[in-house]
């Protein structure tokens, strides 16, 4: 039997998806698949539950078409993949698409829009960086680790010592829970290496 399904996104983990889900409710969604993720690439978690549950006759209902994609390339896909499978497309602020050549204008449209938004936020983001690195306000990306971390010193201390220690790297993260990553650039950044 056919089922209605909505899919929310929201694109950082402290933005709330309240107002879409309750859209979603109230067009119909008997299940709601969500991500806290950026749209500019299909590899999210929830999206490949919802992929994998729909069926031919389903219907999937967003709120709006960049909540499943801001990229051309990869709404176009994804939009043409429900088509073929015989899904609908339930867009609340615009409607049904289907396979007609107006739909397929106004996907693309859409889906265009929504990849130069992504582009300017991300440009304007760059230019604000840039004048707060200028300005000596911009301090990055706090660091997960300092020298005071009492796990970050005894893994330097056993990665230092791994030859007359006999541990590997792989165990040394495990008993200190410091990121390989993070070790091997900290390491290299102090000279141990």
């Amino acid at each position: 039997m056919a089922k209605q399904y909505g899919y929310a996104r929201v694109s950082t983990a402290d933005q709330n998806l309240e107002v879409q889900l309750e859209a979603l409710r109230q067009a119909g969604a008997e299940e709601i698949f969500r991500d806290k993720a950026t749209g500019k690439n299909t590899n999210r978690q929830g999206l490949k539950a919802l992929l994998s549950n729909l069926q031919a006759g389903d219907t999937l209902i967003v709120s709006k078409l960049d909540r499943l994609a801001r990229s051309l390339k990869d709404g176009i896909q994804l939009v043409d993949e429900l088509t073929e499978k015989g899904i609908k497309l339930h867009v609340l602020n615009l409607g049904h698409f289907d396979d007609t050549a107006t739909s397929k204008l106004l996907r693309n449209l859409l889906l265009s829009v929504a990849e130069w938004e992504r582009e300017m936020i991300l440009e304007r983001q760059k230019e604000g960086i840039a004048l707060a690195k200028a300005n000596g306000k911009y301090k990055g990306k706090p660091k997960k680790y300092t020298d005071k971390n009492p796990a970050l010193v005894h893994a330097l201390e056993l990665f230092a010592n791994r030859a007359t220690n006999g541990k590997t790297v792989k165990e040394i993260c495990q008993i200190t829970k410091v990121s390989r990553a993070s070790l091997y650039n900290i390491a290299k950044e102090k000279g141990i290496l």
